[in-house]
């Protein structure tokens, strides 16, 4: 039986998965957590096969949740949801530790067969996500440049469209301001804006936040 933990700040979303769960005799949901806190206080209390993280909610992102996840217990199998395509994040979602990624659009079928192949050791991509991937692995890459921005990056760029300030984002990661400010140039350099203001439109127009 592959029991799983479901992560994510969307009542409605995790009731979603618990009944298309019910449905499959080899797995189930038997634990729910709004946020990475809820996550790592049930992870630390209970043993799970399989933990499904959304990378954007409240607070601390999917990706730092992952992070912490691998610090606690590295070798937890993790797929990742997302509302946004999977060109946008699977590689980010797999260089930080990820052992699979599906977007939250995708059909129930291909949900529960990625449930299997990451709980059984192995990892998840999309047909439509692995050559990107793949591309990326083997040295060509034609992605627009937000997807290019490391783990690290990421995280900061997500906390920057929720509006969270440099000093709670440095708090909340726990490195000094200074080196968010650091990541904050990078970003603003490499998506070739030069306000967080610029950078709320870049989102906006490349389909990042609604």
């Amino acid at each position: 039986m592959i029991d799983v933990l479901v992560v994510d700040d969307h009542t409605i979303f995790r009731s979603g998965i618990r009944r298309l769960l019910l449905d499959e005799p080899d797995m189930r949901v038997v634990g729910e957590a709004r946020n990475g806190i809820e996550a790592l206080e049930l992870i630390k209390a209970q043993r799970y096969n399989l933990v499904l993280l959304d990378i954007d909610m409240d607070g601390r992102s999917g990706l730092e949740v992952l992070g912490s996840i691998r610090n606690l217990q590295n070798g937890l199998p993790v797929l990742m949801l997302s509302m946004y395509p999977e060109e946008q994040y699977a590689l980010v979602a797999m260089q930080a530790g990820a052992n699979g990624y599906v977007a939250k659009d995708a059909e129930p079928a291909e949900l529960v067969t990625a449930i299997r192949r990451v709980a059984g050791g192995g990892q998840y991509l999309s047909a439509r996500a692995a050559p990107h991937v793949q591309d990326r692995l083997q040295g060509r890459d034609a992605r627009p440049q937000h997807q290019r921005l490391s783990v690290r990056e990421h995280q900061v760029m997500l906390l920057l469209l929720k509006g969270v300030s440099l000093t709670e984002i440095g708090e909340e990661m726990m490195i000094s301001v200074k080196t968010v400010s650091t990541h904050r140039t990078h970003i603003l350099e490499k998506l070739g804006v030069a306000s967080t203001a610029e950078l709320v439109l870049y989102a906006v127009r490349h389909g990042l936040i609604h």
